[in-house]
């Protein structure tokens, strides 16, 4: 992340703290299920880039890979610490991994790549770190949502073709937080992974626990793809086989 992007985070940590702590709130935990099935159970070295508070890291720790935390928010890390989320934590920029190259059979950005500022030098980071046979997991939130959640609210949908800056409030249930990031068209994600050395060989968009609290509450996400996961390889893996 650079500079802007920890600041963006580091002013809004406690609030996202208790907004994906409190049970039953964020949407994340109507869609756990469906992602613990889409990576699957594993063994060997795991990396979660933008570890947040460390939920990510707890599920895949619970999937058997042996998880380092990756966080440049000191607030978020030492909450992911506290909460036993990994076996290891990194201070760090997703720009800059103090990290060998080729060291972690699973890497996961969970919803990180539509907060940073440079996406090219994060998939660069990501993609360097992979072992041959390695996976990556990308989350993002899914463009279409964010031009829905416009049209929604009677704003101006943001113009799909361009990234533009995200600057939004949400309460909810006695909680509020403020996004930052981007939006930005599904191109520039799978172009800035494929010209860091990433294919794409697996895509899901995916629904909701149906019965969840967050998807009660927020129906339209029975409707629109609220999310999009991508599982990619090294294309050095390709072709070698």
């Amino acid at each position: 992340m650079a500079q802007s992007d920890v600041s963006n985070w580091t002013e809004v940590a406690e609030d996202w703290i208790a907004w994906v702590r409190a049970e039953g709130h964020d949407a994340f935990w109507a869609y756990r299920d469906a992602f613990e099935q889409f990576v699957g159970q594993g063994v060997g070295a795991g990396l979660e880039i933008g570890a947040g508070e460390g939920r990510i890291c707890r599920v895949l720790q619970g999937l058997g890979y042996n998880m380092t935390a990756l966080e440049p928010v000191a607030a978020l890390l030492e909450a992911a610490r506290a909460a036993n989320s990994a076996t290891t934590y990194i201070d760090a920029s997703a720009t800059d991994l103090p990290l060998a190259s080729e060291s972690f059979d699973l890497v996961v950005l969970y919803n990180v790549l539509m907060d940073v500022d440079d996406l090219d030098a994060s998939a660069k980071e990501a993609a360097r770190v992979l072992t041959l046979e390695g996976r990556i997991i990308v989350g993002i939130v899914h463009p279409i949502f964010d031009v829905h959640m416009a049209w929604k609210s009677g704003e101006t949908p943001p113009p799909y073709f361009e990234p533009q800056v995200l600057d939004t409030e949400v309460a909810a249930n006695g909680l509020q937080m403020r996004f930052r990031g981007w939006t930005r068209p599904l191109s520039a994600y799978v172009n800035g992974l494929a010209n860091a050395g990433l294919f794409v060989s697996r895509m899901e968009e995916p629904r909701p626990d149906p019965d969840h609290p967050a998807t009660l509450r927020l129906t339209e996400r029975n409707s629109v793809p609220t999310f999009l996961w991508l599982e990619l390889r090294r294309f050095s893996h390709s072709n070698e086989t």
